[in-house]
């Protein structure tokens, strides 16, 4: 990986998404009840508030969890909810030692079809089936991971020339877009 991603749309953290698996994971875990910049650019904060300029799973996983609370807690707070998003980081950390060695890119890397990489990040502790495919799309929309049927794996989300989630943000113009086809969404739901 060595991307440069638009979604924290701050220069240096969308630099670490784009060049750490562990950084776009986690920022994608963090992407909940909270604006998308801000859950994205969580890595980086994270990553400069531990004294490195990259994520480590084995670090995260191993670090005492009332002190990685704190650090997610620490002004400004990494999430709306930092002492259960930390829990949730080092349950992902923790998985991806035990099932990858570490390896965050391990997730997708020899998944041979969009099928099987779609069961893999469902197994991530915090991704269920949206994040999922929201996450393969990002995977194969941005990040050049292709396999055999991912747009189908990844569902609408997978669609090309849509703007309906973080994979399809790549600047401003796209950021846009997105907002203003979830406002859509949003307002449908309640009319039904």
């Amino acid at each position: 990986m060595n991307t440069t991603l638009r979604l924290a749309q701050q220069p240096e953290a969308d630099e670490l998404l784009g060049r750490s698996p562990l950084a776009a994971l986690v920022g994608m875990l963090l992407d909940q009840q909270v604006p998308m910049e801000w859950a994205f650019s969580g890595p980086y904060t994270i990553a400069r508030r531990m004294g490195a300029d990259d994520l480590d799973a084995g670090a995260i996983a191993a670090y005492d969890p009332e002190a990685f609370a704190e650090l997610l807690k620490e002004k400004p707070a990494v999430h709306r909810y930092p002492g259960s998003m930390a829990k949730r980081i080092q349950q992902l950390c923790q998985f991806l030692v035990e099932e990858y060695g570490g390896d965050a890119a391990g997730v997708w890397t020899g998944a041979g079809t969009g099928a099987e990489l779609l069961a893999r990040l469902k197994a991530l502790p915090g991704f269920g089936e949206q994040k999922a495919k929201i996450f393969l799309a990002l995977l194969g929309k941005q990040l050049g991971v292709r396999p055999k049927g991912w747009r189908e794996a990844a569902g609408p989300y997978g669609e090309a020339n849509c703007f309906r989630s973080v994979a399809d943000i790549t600047g401003p113009e796209s950021l846009t877009k997105v907002r203003a086809y979830k406002q859509e969404a949003k307002a449908a739901a309640r009319g039904k």
